[in-house]
């Protein structure tokens, strides 16, 4: 890493207090796992208390908070139980999102309006009604889930990626506006993860990962103080480059690639 890093280092999770929204499965359940196991306190939540319940059961440090992140008024209630049973947060992981894969002449608007509450408006209501309390605090931070689908328009992410691609900005501008202030911001880019979601897909996903090496490549761009963790290294990278080639090249590439 060159110069210093864009974000405080975290190195030791021990009493560490998290909240992680979206933490029945996948990338959210792994990662509570394994802060767990480095000795975090850690709040999660999700629509599904049973999947809650069952991720905490053997982990006296986990706090469970079901709720509909997609709810706007379900999230004032969310906020105030877990600073009653935590205090003060050090760090927010917002990473509650649907996938819906679909074409452009196959659009479902019910399923975008649904993406756009949970993916991206659910974001901006957490960061509304913790930004004053961590900016009260003078110290934590917030890490949001994105992905390398927002660097470039895909084959059937006509939806999801656009979500991305939102908080991939928000995430920036959230960066400009909090670091000068003291509080971490990060952005989560992940490629293909093994998950409920990327089960939807019918192709070949390069580079796809297990979650808890999802959770690993966070916990170690957390460690080195990153503003956006990228993984898998190798195929997050190229589609990063490929994101900036000229129209021209870009589309030629992606569509020899994928095949559409």
């Amino acid at each position: 890493m060159i110069g210093k890093p864009l974000n405080q280092p975290i190195r030791d999770w021990t009493d560490r207090r998290v909240w992680i929204v979206g933490a029945s499965s996948g990338i959210g359940a792994a990662l509570a796992l394994a802060l767990l196991a480095a000795g975090a306190r850690v709040a999660i939540s999700a629509r599904g208390a049973d999947k809650l319940l069952a991720l905490a059961a053997d982990h006296p440090n986990a706090i469970v908070v079901p709720f509909d992140a997609s709810d706007e008024m379900a999230w004032e209630p969310a906020v105030e139980r877990v600073a009653q049973t935590l205090g003060e947060l050090d760090l927010v992981v917002l990473g509650a999102a649907r996938y819906d894969p679909q074409h452009v002449w196959d659009l479902d608007m019910a399923q975008a309006k649904a993406s756009y509450a949970l993916n991206v408006l659910s974001v901006y209501q957490a960061v509304s009604l913790l930004t004053p309390r961590l900016l009260a605090q003078r110290r934590g931070g917030i890490a949001v889930i994105g992905s390398i689908s927002s660097y470039t328009g895909l084959p059937r992410a006509i939806v999801y990626g656009a979500t991305k691609a939102a908080l991939q900005n928000f995430t920036e501008t959230l960066y400009f506006e909090l670091a000068p202030k003291g509080l971490s911001v990060y952005l989560i880019s992940p490629g293909f993860v093994k998950t409920p979601m990327t089960d939807k897909n019918d192709f070949e996903m390069p580079g796809l990962m297990t979650p808890e090496a999802a959770a690993a490549a966070i916990l170690k761009g957390m460690a080195r103080g990153q503003f956006e963790i990228r993984f898998p290294f190798g195929f997050a990278n190229m589609l990063r480059w490929i994101s900036r080639l000229p129209y021209r090249w870009r589309f030629a590439l992606l569509h020899r690639t994928t095949g559409q």
